[in-house]
């Protein structure tokens, strides 16, 4: 059964998305006017990166992490003549932002992951993730129009293993990923594209090489480099994504509350390869409305609804799909806890599950560093012989030192639908993110 053949399951899609656009126009329009902002405005930074530009993108988009990893942290331990000799690096940051418009970071991120059984006796995986990421503003009129340039790039590579995370699913016989990104595909071109916002900054443009994961229903906690690690939790694993690739898109904001956005993508790219539409004309199309109290809480308070199809693609052997999904998170007014919920309904084989559900907690300790995070999601794959799977992720982040974070994790994958002989898998998971 799909979204599409059962107007049972067309209908609880569309009821339960205007019911919660519903809500928060309530919300909108009754709520306190305080911004959970507020709380978090005088955070002192490291250089000062604008913290008004992230427009319509997600938590992992590279405009983003610079503005998390621009926060200064309140770690565990106290290192000062360590956070000493940072501070030229500092510095340097600062001169290019001031002088050239040109902001970046750099990172080192390694997940390893074990699993409790494995089908071919692979049970450990690790990968280690140098990044370099940026923008370069080429023109700007003022703090909301601006022109720029993004950019974002990746070097993968095994550690001690013969597996990435990426891939360590498969070992335990589950449709999924248990290690988002994490996989060991060397040098790769992530993100190169043109970012111009106008109109005072309400609308926007992306064309280029982007992931539209990044940018298509964007809730505050979805960020496998500081948060969770498996794919059903981070994303809507209904909706059959396509990697980094070639695309154009844009969004609008229709009031200070409302907006749309969407975008067309080469449906056959991927990470590893730089050629463009490579299959022929073969598109992942998508669109989106929803709701925010106002433009800077779109990551702490959110609902949305969004329409996808992605084209046939010959060449793989994929037909067409295509899908419904709605999202919302909440966030307390003094940032500590947020509440998300997703849920989706696909017609098509390329899609992970046919029909998903996923609901989870999160909540911060000590401004802006420790990170606790619980999440269930369930799902079914649109083959109907196989099962359907449950996936349960805890971690706790634990910003170590103002630089260095640690995040140990648990997974629990209930009937993995490509297991016959063992109906739970436990995935233990370690996590190193080192910032410059």
């Amino acid at each position: 059964m799909n979204v599409y053949d059962s107007p049972f399951l067309a209908a609880k899609a569309i009821v339960s998305a205007c019911a919660i656009l519903l809500c928060a126009s309530v919300v909108a329009e009754n709520g306190d006017a305080k911004s959970p902002q507020d709380a978090s405005s005088d955070v002192p930074r490291q250089v000062g990166y604008r913290t008004s530009d992230a427009g319509f993108s997600g938590p992992s988009s590279v405009q983003s992490q610079l503005d998390e990893d621009d926060i200064l942290k309140n770690p565990v331990l106290r290192f000062p003549n360590i956070d000493r000799s940072f501070q030229p690096w500092q510095d340097t940051k600062k001169r290019f932002n001031d002088k050239y418009d040109i902001q970046f970071g750099f990172d080192y991120n390694v997940l390893s992951q074990s699993i409790s059984d494995s089908l071919s006796g692979e049970d450990n995986a690790a990968v280690g993730i140098l990044r370099s990421y940026g923008l370069w503003d080429l023109t700007r009129k003022n703090d909301q129009d601006w022109g720029r340039i993004s950019w974002k790039v990746d070097h993968r590579h095994k550690l001690f293993t013969d597996s990435a995370p990426a891939d360590l699913a498969g070992q335990a016989g589950y449709i999924g990923v248990t290690g988002t990104l994490f996989s060991a595909t060397n040098l790769v071109l992530v993100d190169l594209n043109w970012q111009q916002s106008f109109n005072d900054g309400r609308s926007g443009l992306i064309a280029g090489r982007f992931d539209p994961s990044d940018y298509m229903g964007v809730l505050g906690y979805a960020n496998p480099w500081t948060a969770f690690s498996n794919l059903a939790v981070l994303l809507n694993p209904s909706v059959a994504f396509p990697d980094a690739s070639v695309g154009i898109g844009g969004g609008h904001r229709l009031t200070d509350q409302w907006y749309v956005k969407g975008s067309i993508n080469d449906a056959n790219g991927v990470v590893t390869e730089l050629d463009a539409f490579d299959g022929g004309a073969e598109f992942f199309t998508w669109g989106e409305i929803g709701w925010t109290p106002a433009p800077d809480q779109q990551y702490l308070t959110n609902v949305h609804m969004v329409a996808w199809h992605v084209d046939e693609r010959e060449d793989a052997g994929i037909g067409s799909a295509r899908g419904i999904m709605i999202g919302a998170n909440k966030t307390t007014a003094d940032q500590r806890w947020m509440g998300f919920v997703r849920a989706g309904w696909s017609n098509g084989d390329a899609p992970i599950y046919e029909e998903t559900y996923t609901v989870g907690v999160l909540r911060k300790f000590r401004r802006n560093s420790d990170l606790f995070g619980i999440a269930l999601n369930w799902g079914d794959p649109p083959d109907s012989s196989l099962s359907s799977q449950v996936t349960g992720e805890v971690f706790y982040r634990v910003q170590f030192a103002e630089n260095l974070a640690i995040t140990p994790s648990l997974q629990l994958l209930k009937d993995p639908a490509l297991n016959p002989d063992d109906d739970t898998i436990l995935v233990w998971g370690f996590r190193v993110r080192l910032t410059l």
